[in-house]
């Protein structure tokens, strides 16, 4: 049975108007769409690159969303899963996010299983990996 669809990742941040900025500034990103909530909140955000898109909000503390999703701080700086991005220029933009402060977790290098790529944290402690592999790829 074919479902179909895409996948499009949800992420937590405590700061989430400037998670927002650093991620389209950083890694390349457009926001979409950005909902505001009270107090200065983001309540739901879609950042786009291509034909990918990661979802955004600011941290909640109520309701299940808040029982079980929180931002890597709360839990000594871990991260239980990571994100993974094709890019087709992976030097320039392993380059540009170094220069915009990405901490780097894993160089940009040529990979056992093909093409190139590297591996960092946001500001918050989020894991981004980049890389030219392309699973879906006839050439990969």
């Amino acid at each position: 049975m074919a479902i179909g669809g895409r996948l499009m990742p949800n992420l937590s941040y405590k700061d989430a108007h400037t998670a927002i900025d650093w991620l389209c500034d950083t890694f390349g990103f457009t926001a979409k769409m950005v909902v505001p909530g009270e107090d200065g909140t983001v309540v739901h955000a879609q950042l786009v690159i291509d034909n990918a898109m990661v979802m955004v909000a600011s941290e909640r503390r109520d309701g299940l969303i808040g029982e079980i999703m929180t931002v890597p701080e709360a839990v000594a700086g871990k991260v239980t899963g990571g994100l993974y991005l094709v890019i087709d220029d992976i030097d320039s933009h392993y380059e540009r996010s170094v220069s915009k402060g990405a901490k780097i977790i894993m160089e940009n290098a040529d990979q056992n299983y093909g093409g190139r790529g590297y591996t960092c944290l946001d500001p918050e402690g989020h894991l981004w990996s980049f890389g030219s592999y392309n699973p879906w790829s006839d050439e990969s």
